[in-house]
Order: C-alpha cells, then sequence, then structure tokens
C-alpha cells in the first residue's frame, strides 16, 4: 500500500469512528452561504481534529503539522468531503496565513502565530478589498503609520469573511505615503479585539452574514506583526492568493459531486428530466464537472513542479462559472416550486439557497474578469486593458 493509499484509510477510518455521537448531526453542514450553521459545533470538530493531529496536514512537522506530499493532502481533503464531513472554521488560518507565514514570517512570528492556528484556538479573516479596491486590489487606501514600537492602523475593509468570528486579521495597508498602485504596501497581521476596530456583519441574499464591513480607527499592532519588510506587502500578498488555491479545491468538487448527483435524482424524480433540454443541461454540467477536476489536477502538477501556471485562473473562472449555472439550472429543475420559499419568515432552500448564494461565486475571490484579464496579458502576452 502507498503511503497515499495508507493515509487515506487512515482519515478514513478515523472520520468513520469520530464522526459519530455529539459530531453526528454535523455532516454536511456549513460551507459557502452556511457558515451560520452550528459554527460553535463545528469549532469544537476542529479543535477534536487538532487534537488528533489532522489540522495543518500538509505543513511541515516542524511547524505542527503532518508534512503531507502534495498527493496525501489531496487525498485528505477529498476523503473529508467524501465522509461529508462539516465545513472547516480554520480554512483561512490553516491554508492561507499558515503557509504564507512559514514562506515568509520570521522565526518569532511562526513560534507565536503558528501553533494556535494548528491547535483551532485563533481564528483568522483576510483583509484585502475595500470599497475602492475589491477586484483592483492596489488600489487599497486602507493605511498604517509607525508609531514607536506600534503600526497605527486606519481605514476599511469589505466583504471580510467571519471577521465577526475571527481574532485575527491579516491586511493589506498602505505604508508609504504617496505611493500608488502596489508600491509601498505592507502586509499586517493585526487584533481585532481593541478599540479603534467596529466589525459589521453584511446581510446577503441568502438572510445570512457570514461577510462583514471592518473598520479601523486608529487600531494598533505591534512593530513586529509586519509580514516581509515594509513595502513588500503586494509581494507576500499575491503569494496568499496563490496558496488560496490549492489542494483543497479537490475536496471543493467533492461536494460540487454531490450537489450535482442531488439535482440529477431531484429531476428524476419532480419529472423535470423527461425535458430534453433539461436532460442536455444535466449532461453539459456534468462534462464541465470533469473539466474542472482535470484542470484542477494540471495545476496541482505545476505546483508540485515549483512553477504553478495559469491554471489556477482558469480555474476560478470554470469553477465559479459552473456553480453559478449549477444554481440556475436547480432553479428550472425545481419548476414553479422554486418560487417558494421553505417557511417563514425567510427560510430557503437548500435549491434557493445554491442559486442565490452562487450568484457570488464569478466575485468573491477574484472576479472572473480579473482573472481573464490576468490570464490574456500576463499569459497570452495581449495587450493591456486600458485603464485611466
Amino acid at each position: 500500500m502507498s503511503s497515499v493509499e495508507e493515509l487515506r484509510a487512515e482519515i478514513r477510518a478515523w472520520l468513520r469512528v469520530n464522526l459519530t455521537g455529539e459530531f453526528a448531526d454535523l455532516r454536511g453542514s456549513g460551507g459557502p452561504g452556511r457558515e451560520h450553521e452550528a459554527f460553535a459545533e463545528r469549532l469544537a470538530w476542529e479543535r477534536h481534529m487538532a487534537a488528533a493531529g489532522w489540522t495543518c496536514v500538509g505543513w511541515p512537522k516542524e511547524y505542527g503539522g503532518r508534512g503531507a506530499s502534495l498527493e496525501q493532502q489531496v487525498a485528505f481533503h477529498e476523503e473529508y468531503a467524501l465522509a461529508d464531513a462539516p465545513a472547516r472554521v480554520n480554512h483561512i488560518g490553516e491554508q492561507l496565513l499558515g503557509p504564507t507565514l512559514i514562506a515568509f514570517g520570521t522565526h518569532e512570528q511562526r513560534e507565536r502565530f503558528l501553533p494556535p492556528i494548528v491547535a483551532v484556538e485563533e481564528l483568522w479573516c483576510q483583509g484585502y478589498s475595500e470599497p475602492d479596491a475589491g477586484s483592483d486590489l492596489a488600489n487599497v487606501r486602507t493605511r498604517a503609520e509607525r508609531d514607536g514600537e506600534d503600526w497605527v492602523v486606519t481605514g476599511q475593509k469589505i466583504w471580510t469573511s467571519l471577521a465577526h468570528e475571527s481574532d485575527w486579521c491579516f491586511l493589506v495597508a498602505r505604508t508609504e505615503p504617496g505611493s500608488t498602485r502596489h508600491q509601498g504596501l505592507s502586509y499586517l497581521l493585526v487584533p481585532l479585539d481593541q478599540p479603534g476596530v467596529e466589525v459589521r456583519p453584511i446581510t446577503q441574499l441568502t438572510g445570512t452574514c457570514e461577510f462583514n464591513e471592518v473598520f479601523f480607527d486608529r487600531a494598533r499592532t505591534s512593530a513586529g506583526n509586519i509580514v516581509g519588510a515594509p513595502g513588500d506587502g503586494w509581494k507576500v500578498a499575491m503569494a496568499t492568493l496563490g496558496f488560496e488555491r490549492g489542494v483543497s479545491t479537490l475536496g471543493q468538487q467533492v461536494g460540487f459531486r454531490r450537489e450535482l448527483e442531488a439535482v440529477v435524482e431531484l429531476a428524476k424524480r419532480n419529472g423535470a428530466g423527461s425535458d430534453p433540454l433539461i436532460r442536455d443541461r444535466l449532461a453539459r454540467v456534468w462534462v464541465g464537472l470533469e473539466t474542472i477536476r482535470f484542470n484542477a489536477l494540471r495545476m496541482l502538477e505545476g505546483v508540485a513542479a515549483g512553477a504553478p501556471g495559469p491554471e489556477a485562473s482558469i480555474g476560478k473562472i470554470f469553477w465559479s462559472t459552473w456553480h453559478r449555472e449549477l444554481g440556475e439550472l436547480a432553479m428550472d429543475v425545481c419548476g414553479a416550486d422554486g418560487m417558494l420559499a421553505a417557511g417563514e419568515p425567510y427560510d430557503l432552500t437548500d435549491w434557493q439557497r445554491l442559486f442565490l448564494f452562487s450568484r457570488a461565486d464569478t466575485i468573491y475571490a477574484g472576479s472572473n474578469e480579473i482573472q481573464r484579464n490576468i490570464i490574456a496579458e500576463r499569459v497570452l502576452g495581449l495587450p493591456k486593458e486600458a485603464r485611466a
């Protein structure tokens, strides 16, 4: 048995034994558009995982991980998704900030911040987007100035996932007055539980609030909480985005396949599958999901070789557009019943929630328009889009 098969069998057996009892009802809970579901219970579950050594499996062993290979990490995420285990609450710390600190952080930063991520004792959010710097991240206006042994941060971030549940925020701020675009930016680690920080939840189409506005009014963080040198924030921030589109995408596709299979079963039950147009669309989304998977595997080959290519941007366009179209197809399969709420005052069915929340898929984590520009300009070498 290969090491990949051994890890796959180990995590499968562990999930079978442990996703029971007090954790049994957590199956299938959480995830995009549903982060409000059983959050405290999912946090307890993830700490249970940590105690058994199942968090941060891809991190080097010296930082608390298992040192799992890329193939082993894929196996872990696939088995986790196949077990319908609850959505992770520590994804941002484990998959984004942790690898960033391992790559760019100081020894002191790793000693301070990595163990609480492994143990799920501190939760993190990502402070990139702003009202005037969403897809155009280089337009960041949040500023930070040095004041003795601290950085003082003033500005606003928006669409900050799970900020209302987080202890810390890693953010990009302008630290060089008069700088423009990607110059003069720095990557700071800022505690949220302090005067000068206000978190305001944003109510979405689904009626839930997992995104937030975060206001910084002379909030402070230690001078040592800067990752990389002052002015190197763009480089560090781009590396974090690269980690964001990593091995967990294979687990995401297991969830997508489960949704597709459920739509197919619904079409069989309610007769919508007798419509040749619906059958054609179901076939098309099946083909699309296979395309997404093969592109993801191609992307991981590049990562393993140390030179990730354009597949990450291509993959973002593929999966986000596909998922949005799946939501539209699900509502068409539901027919007129899809227009009725499941209950008062605004209780949505799974299909309605999928349709509404997937509208955001092509916007967050890098909008499709920006991804197309990246592919066109940086990969194909086409002329740059005209900018004001």
